[in-house]
């Protein structure tokens, strides 16, 4: 294999051909791709989450499924169905659209929590089980979901225990005037995602994936990393902190920045970066808090303020 840094270079700059102007939210996605974990993507409609669901899976080689949560959406309708087949006299498993390498879960606030449901045994083990079979899903495996964070009539909210199963949460915000006018250009006559080649292949994707995993990572930063999860936990502001599955997920996207980055190490800015990300989403804030206007972004900023950064080793 090949520079990994330079493979995921050539991702994020084929992905920029139809996201443009969103290079940090380009490298996030990335990120979530090579440490094997699900994005969540939060914004208003129309700033290009879907295309770049597509984008990543075209530039890939990856399979794509696009899910559209609606509240009449069943489980069987993501997971799949067994079907009786009076041919063989034997009941046949039909696979739903979650069976896919990169699956987009468009609005997934708008199904139902039992819906919902569906997605947890796939995100989380990596596998569905449809009457008792259980069906192991392709490697690698993605969901990026995307929510709608103004509009909440008809949204049933994530619950917790789905929201933690998200590695990131990512806002990709307005393009900058500049980058409108360029998206405008590119359309002219068609969409760019239609011309997305593919760089690389799952196979690649797979030892970009064994090659994060072999990121140094000192004991001291590893302790950074806990102390800033048991930091949201305890805040005064916090009615639920950042669980373990958080601390693994500051750990191993800081492994995957350093890798973009070109080192074999962690460094403490790595954590300090991606502890948004990573930790937002899974804080809850108290009543009291909300009533502040406290966020989660005020805390967990609060909580990296607090936390001492780890120095230099003493010489022995």
């Amino acid at each position: 294999m090949e520079d990994p840094k330079a493979v995921a270079e050539r991702i994020i700059e084929n992905v920029e051909k139809v996201i443009v102007g969103k290079r940090r939210e380009l490298r996030l996605a990335v990120t979530a791709l090579i440490c094997g974990g699900h994005m969540l993507i939060e914004d208003v409609p129309g700033v290009g989450k879907t295309m770049l669901a597509r984008a990543l899976a075209a530039s890939t080689g990856c399979s794509f499924r696009r899910i559209q949560f609606t509240p009449d959406l069943l489980p069987s309708d993501v997971s799949g169905v067994s079907i009786y087949n009076q041919k063989s006299g034997d009941f046949e498993f039909r696979p739903g659209p979650i069976i896919a390498q990169v699956v987009l879960a468009d609005e997934v606030n708008r199904a139902t929590p039992k819906t919902q449901s569906a997605l947890l045994e796939a995100m989380e083990e990596r596998q569905v089980t449809v009457d008792g079979v259980t069906h192991r899903l392709p490697q690698p495996f993605m969901v990026m979901a995307t929510q709608n964070p103004i509009e909440y009539e008809g949204t049933f909210p994530l619950p917790e225990a789905q929201l933690d199963r998200f590695l990131i949460r990512v806002h990709l915000g307005y393009p900058h005037p500049t980058d409108e006018v360029l998206v405008l250009d590119q359309q002219q006559h068609r969409h760019p995602v239609e011309s997305v080649g593919q760089v690389t292949d799952a196979t690649e994707i797979l030892q970009l994936q064994n090659a994060v995993k072999e990121i140094y990572v000192d004991p001291l930063v590893k302790q950074y990393i806990v102390a800033i999860a048991n930091a949201t936990r305890e805040h005064e502001a916090a009615y639920l902190g950042a669980s373990p599955r958080g601390s693994l997920a500051l750990f191993r996207t800081s492994q995957a920045r350093a890798l973009l980055d070109g080192r074999d190490y962690v460094t403490p800015d790595d954590v300090k970066d991606l502890a948004l990300v990573t930790l937002g989403h899974r804080i809850i804030l108290s009543p009291g808090a909300k009533v502040k206007g406290t966020t989660a972004a005020d805390v967990v900023q609060a909580c990296l303020n607090r936390v001492p950064v780890p120095g230099a080793r003493a010489r022995a």
